[in-house]
């Protein structure tokens, strides 16, 4: 992979271009999203890459959240930065580098805060039907069940975990690992159901009145795969498999079954910058893709566990297709 489209080289290109002075790794509207580049960063300070001060950036993007990002009233970080507003989304973005930047500096503390405010998210955004609302608190609120925003939690979620589950605290922590997994599977058990015969979700999960949507797809099955693989959780496999099956069609808008373009752009999808329309092109939508069939890989090489109920609907060959048409979309060499 080219150097500059290394995780190690996009970390490089945001230390580079951050604002002297400026303490989140990116301005940006959202005090999360920034953060969401947070593990390329540590990841880039602790293999010793140069070209930038990696810790220092690390450093100030902790400090912003942790300090000046404002707190909803049971303690949750915001999502937003300019108002206490609690978004579905943040459990992706700031949790898995809260963990990973404790697990790196040996401070449990900061380990236990990732968990601590996906529990925090937890109380205000899921209810009784086990999916999460999009967003509370603020100067407006959704309280929509948006597909995406489920993903992201779920996704979130199980990156916190293997992250506990890996780190020198994985038997101190057994309970925040059980709850990490019990929350990921309420949000899947609840999601599931509401699969489209297209094997999609509508954008807002309940509501079939709106758009159906592959990218949350894409994420939610990738959430399945890696349940199994780290908690041994098989429940949803076989809806897994479907979403694979559907999401490697690849071919004009002319098909109907076509969930991949002739030049590589997974469809339908949500708008990644407003999250009630319909988009074109979605670099998230890509990424979740990816995503789906990294899990999906390390389940098959891992013997796919759990199969005896999920029947294998997509081979290797054709998803090798499929990756090289998304791959060359996203621009990312061998």
């Amino acid at each position: 992979m080219p150097p500059t489209l290394s995780t190690i080289g996009i970390s490089r290109n945001i230390v580079q271009s951050k604002t002297a002075g400026e303490l989140p790794l990116m301005p940006d509207g959202s005090a999360a999203d920034p953060a969401s580049n947070g593990v390329g960063v540590l990841i880039a300070n602790w293999t010793g890459a140069s070209g930038g001060n990696y810790a220092q950036a690390a450093a100030d993007q902790l400090t912003f959240l942790l300090t000046i990002t404002p707190r909803a009233p049971n303690g949750a970080i915001s999502h937003r930065a300019d108002e206490a507003q609690l978004w579905s989304d943040f459990v992706y973005m700031v949790p898995p580098f809260l963990a990973y930047y404790g697990v790196l500096t040996d401070n449990q503390t900061l380990v236990e805060e990732s968990y601590n405010q996906i529990k925090l998210y937890r109380d205000v955004l899921a209810d009784d039907t086990g999916m999460w609302q999009h967003i509370r608190l603020g100067s407006f609120e959704d309280r929509g069940y948006w597909s995406t925003g489920n993903g992201w939690a779920a996704m979130g979620m199980l990156r916190v975990l293997v992250t506990i589950r890996g780190s020198q605290w994985s038997r101190s922590m057994r309970k925040h690992v059980s709850d990490l997994e019990n929350w990921t599977e309420e949000i899947l058990n609840a999601m599931w159901p509401k699969l489209t015969n297209q094997g999609m979700f509508y954008n807002y999960a309940d509501d079939s009145s709106t758009f159906q949507d592959a990218a949350s797809a894409a994420l939610i099955a990738a959430s399945t795969y890696r349940l199994s693989l780290v908690s041994g959780i098989h429940t949803h496999l076989p809806s897994a498999e479907r979403v694979h099956a559907a999401l490697s069609n690849v071919g004009p808008s002319t098909n109907p079954n076509a969930r991949v373009t002739p030049d590589g752009w997974l469809t339908p999808v949500v708008n990644p910058h407003s999250f009630g329309e319909e988009g074109q092109e979605s670099a998230e939508g890509q990424a979740f893709v990816l995503q789906m069939h990294a899990a999906w890989a390390d389940w098959v090489m891992d013997g796919r566990q759990g199969a005896n109920s999920a029947k294998r609907t997509c081979g290797a060959a054709r998803w090798l297709v499929v990756l090289g048409v998304l791959v060359g979309v996203l621009g990312v060499g061998a």
